[in-house]
């Protein structure tokens, strides 16, 4: 969640939708995300809405919890009253931040409330992301016993060198001892890690991807680190003080994560993500590239109703504010049009491993499919039978095909 928010509409502080959010709602699977925005250190790397311990100005976090019910409760309450019919939760999801700073307790009264409001569908997806060194054994028991079904370790890199320059503050040694009482308890895991590291060899990625394989996690994302404008990582290569970005070693490091994720078994389904099977795909994440609803909790938290996009105010003081007044936490809000929706559409579904229809593109953007097969960057067989689906080349350059995809 970049800590920026967009400029658009204001929104009403109560929080009510327009009607036009009714239409098509049976087809749309509904969940809830919950911003933590709560970190022990921020990695020089991070661009998301967060705040350390000594930031916090005017609210307490042991507070969060009571502050991102009062939210739920009046997202039911904007629901019902503005005509959506209740839609039992598919998936819930915690997100940060680090979400366990917080106490086991409070994470599962959160998703209490969620049961409370809303219900949740039969074999729900119930997610936290963690920090290996950010919970213990005791609380995934918790958590495991309050109806979670998944933790995201924040495993990162196995490499200290390169976990330094991330400022990530974990022993590597922590992961396997973490996913390991996590499959105690009962919970499915998946590892994130992140590749391009300024200083990080070929060799060094391969470590880590090796030392994630060993854990057998049902589940493995792999981003390309991105240095965001005015993070102390940017300012770091602007000083020269580590080494800029390379596109190359990006690409390298890409190619063998899928190499080595595939002889592991692993099947790519969206360009940075892999699962063991298709019952361990990431279903929260997958809602929001197929345009599904989901209400965000928290600051900064974005959220999605029936083409509908709102997001909160960023700082945790404000939102808290916001609800002890009983106003909606929305900073600013927008309408999508038919036509943008088709934008995001192509944008979000190329990326998926089942790819986007033909007819979802422009008559210029259909033009584009045979120079994109002759290019090696979409499969020719799917594409002749109307869909279309990266190669892994075609994933290596992804921005550049959905570019000529949405040609005009």
């Amino acid at each position: 969640m970049p800590s920026a928010l967009p400029v658009a509409d204001p929104a009403p502080t109560d929080g009510m939708l327009p009607s036009s959010v009714v239409d098509g709602v049976e087809q749309r699977d509904f969940g809830v995300y919950l911003h933590v925005p709560f970190c022990r250190v921020r990695g020089g790397y991070c661009d998301f809405n967060t705040y350390t311990a000594d930031e916090i100005r005017g609210v307490k976090q042991s507070d969060f919890a009571d502050h991102a019910i009062a939210e739920l409760e009046l997202a039911a309450r904007v629901l019902d009253e503005s005509g959506v019919p209740t839609r039992a939760a598919s998936t819930v999801f915690f997100g940060g931040g680090t979400p366990t700073l917080l106490p086991a307790n409070d994470l599962a009264r959160m998703l209490d409330a969620v049961r409370s409001l809303w219900g949740l569908a039969p074999g729900a997806e119930i997610t936290t992301e963690a920090n290996p060194d950010s919970i213990d054994e005791a609380g995934l028991l918790r958590l495991a016993a309050a109806g979670f079904t998944r933790v995201s370790f924040g495993m990162q890199s196995a490499v200290p060198h390169v976990l330094r320059v991330l400022e990530r503050t974990h022993d590597p040694a922590n992961v396997p001892r973490r996913v390991a009482e996590a499959r105690a308890a009962g919970l499915g895991v998946s590892l994130d890690l992140i590749y391009g590291t300024p200083g990080e060899s070929l060799d060094d990625w391969r470590q880590s991807l090796t030392a994630a394989l060993a854990e057998h996690p049902d589940h493995v994302s792999a981003y390309a680190l991105i240095v965001e404008e005015g993070t102390k990582l940017a300012r770091q290569i602007a000083r020269g003080e580590v080494p800029p970005i390379d596109d190359d070693a990006h690409a390298d490091a890409y190619e063998l994560a899928d190499e080595l994720l595939a002889a592991a078994g692993y099947d790519w389904y969206e360009v940075s993500n892999w699962s063991r099977s298709p019952e361990h795909r990431s279903r929260h994440n997958r809602a929001y590239w197929t345009g599904h609803d989901w209400w965000g909790v928290g600051p900064g938290a974005h959220s999605h109703v029936g083409g509908v996009r709102w997001w909160n105010v960023k700082h945790p003081a404000a939102y808290a504010d916001r609800l002890a007044h009983n106003l909606s936490p929305a900073a600013g809000r927008e309408t999508l049009d038919a036509e943008t929706r088709r934008v995001e559409r192509v944008l979000l579904q190329s990326r998926l491993a089942e790819g986007i229809s033909v007819d979802a593109l422009t008559p210029p953007g259909r033009r584009e499919v045979a120079g994109l097969i002759a290019d090696e960057l979409v499969e020719p067989g799917p594409a002749l039978r109307g869909t279309v689906v990266l190669t892994l080349r075609g994933r290596l350059l992804a921005d550049a095909v959905v570019r000529r995809l949405l040609a005009e």
